[in-house]
């Protein structure tokens, strides 16, 4: 006891001296973790994919992904920020270094920089893409008339899927019109928000933003669920059978067990965990570590994993696919889902403009995917900002300039390279799939077999006001890493050789891939530089153990 009590009060001083940052307050940091995790995936992604997979079909593998893999893997996200922050490290590879103290370990956390920074690269261009939209609604732009193909004329148009560097040709959407006005306005809200800092930047704009992307949600919500049949020749197009496809087993005419030997189904739903909970990006520890030694990190994990899921299944799930179904039908929605591009930006806009009211729904819902996407973008710089401050000593400005300028040469790099969106899913697969499943798999590995279980469990109970039952531990040090290297091996299998093979015919695939090498190759510069740094600073022999 005297020496956990030195420990503490070792722990406690070096959190004094070096971190420069709190949150303010509990709900504000549940509030930024789930404003992580609730993004374009929640209303769009989720939504297309349980309508692809057989409806309820898709539910079974979800659930057992979030019990097996996100809910465990979030719990050691959490514990392993807060074991890292209460000795002084905020950034990933500073959390790996105090957690397994090997010389290599800072260097395995570079994945924990690379994927939020490319990630937010294509996500605020989507996040573009939004905020025009609820633009372009609420000035009646959208109103295009029936045909679907006038919709998807338009989005070609808009993010320039036509050809490379059509976003910058200013002859058909000039001014208002062009996506790099709202590309700009989103990207300087951005950094204002990070250059605020935690508390007054992300915890604060997050207190608002979470609580209006909820009411903007139960608008929508309750216009799609009085809809009723609004075409009495198609009287089978209504509301109960448009839930009833996002919900039902069974629907595609196949059995339970037809539906659930699909290989694929199973990989898409641990792929929707991942992204729907945001673990595997290093955005949880990172805000974690922000903690106090002894704040909890069992409940409120659960609570932004269950606020989430709220915003996913609850809403996501009762909006998007009974809002087509009603007015498209059941081949409609199945052609849509296959494509969360073709869903969101040229099926719905159409959906809203036939339904009563649908200017107003249209721009109060894309104004909701605006919402949600900024709360996950601003979420993806802080580990970066992180690791500048406390790696390389830099100030909140300097760290904001030299980040503002990476991710500004990547972002512009997806806006040229827009054709077919070559770039942006070049940099979706080898970072946003491939590098993300990585990450996860070194995160219960250090966790189960580094920390080990009884250690870890010590450390996730200290200060919790829930009791984790003892089985996770098990899952997460056996269940969880099995799990991650099936599924990863058999999704690599089934999609690696079309990208292997792209990126030696396809020069835009080749260019994207050393764009990352590039990212990855400074971003394991300045680990390797703040490495020397902490060695001199807080040697690992004189850190604290738990």
């Amino acid at each position: 006891m005297k020496s956990c009590t030195r420990a503490g009060s070792l722990v406690g001083s070096i959190s004094m001296k070096q971190k420069k940052e709190a949150w303010g307050s509990r709900i504000g940091v549940i509030l930024a973790v789930t404003g992580s995790a609730v993004g374009l995936g929640n209303f769009l992604r989720f939504p297309g994919k349980a309508a692809q997979y057989e409806g309820g079909a898709f539910m079974i593998p979800y659930f057992i992904a979030l019990l097996l893999l996100g809910l465990p893997i979030a719990w050691t996200e959490w514990t392993m920020g807060r074991y890292g922050g209460a000795r002084g490290h905020n950034s990933i590879p500073g959390i790996f270094r105090v957690v397994w103290r090997r010389k290599m370990s800072p260097y395995l956390g570079v994945l924990g920089l690379l994927i939020p920074v490319v990630i937010y690269m294509y996500y605020v261009y989507i996040e573009a893409w939004c905020l025009g939209y609820a633009f372009k609604f609420a000035t009646g732009q959208m109103d295009l008339g029936p045909d679907k193909g006038a919709y998807a004329d338009f989005f070609s148009r808009f993010i320039g899927l036509g050809a490379d560097g059509a976003v910058f040709n200013f002859s058909n959407l000039s001014g208002l019109n062009s996506v790099l006005l709202f590309m700009f306005v989103c990207f300087v809200l951005n950094f204002v928000i990070i250059y605020r800092g935690l508390s007054k930047g992300i915890e604060t704009f997050c207190k608002w933003a979470r609580p209006a992307l909820i009411v903007c949600a139960l608008v929508v919500l309750v216009r799609v669920l009085t809809l009723g049949t609004p075409d009495p020749a198609h009287p089978d197009q209504n509301v109960l059978n448009g839930l009833g496809y996002m919900w039902n087993l069974g629907w595609g005419g196949k059995s339970l067990w037809q539906s659930l030997g699909n290989a694929q189904m199973w990989l898409e739903a641990a792929g929707q965990i991942f992204f729907t909970l945001s673990v595997g990006f290093g955005i949880i520890s990172c805000y974690a570590s922000y903690l106090k030694p002894d704040d909890d990190v069992a409940l409120s994990s659960v609570t932004a994993a269950a606020g989430n899921e709220f915003c996913e299944v609850a809403l996501g799930g009762l909006i998007t696919i009974p809002a087509a179904f009603v007015f498209l039908g059941a081949v409609g929605v199945t052609e849509a889902a296959g494509s969360t591009f073709n869903l969101g930006f040229m099926t719905l806009p159409m959906v809203f403009n036939t339904m009563p009211f649908g200017q107003f729904v249209g721009t109060i819902f894309f104004f909701l995917l605006f919402l949600a996407a900024l709360t996950s973008s601003i979420s993806m710089l802080q580990p970066a900002i992180a690791m500048l401050e406390e790696g390389l000593g830099l100030g909140r400005r300097a760290s904001v300039a030299l980040l503002g300028f990476i991710t500004a040469s990547g972002t512009a790099f997806v806006i040229y390279f827009s054709k077919d969106a070559l770039a942006l899913d070049t940099f979706d697969f080898w970072v946003g799939s491939v590098c993300i499943y990585i990450l996860a798999t070194i995160e219960v590995i250090l966790f189960g077999w580094v920390i080990g279980i009884e250690r870890g469990y010590n450390e996730m109970m200290r200060g919790a006001e829930i009791r984790i039952p003892k089985i996770f531990l098990y899952i997460i040090k056996y269940v969880s890493p099995v799990y991650l290297l099936a599924v990863f091996a058999i999704w690599l299998y089934q999609s690696s050789g079309t990208y292997v093979k792209r990126l030696v015919t396809e020069p835009v695939v080749a260019m994207s891939v050393g764009f990352l090498v590039l990212v990855f190759i400074f971003f394991l510069i300045i680990t390797a530089q703040s490495v020397r740094r902490w060695n001199k600073v807080h040697p690992l022999e004189k850190e604290p153990h738990a």
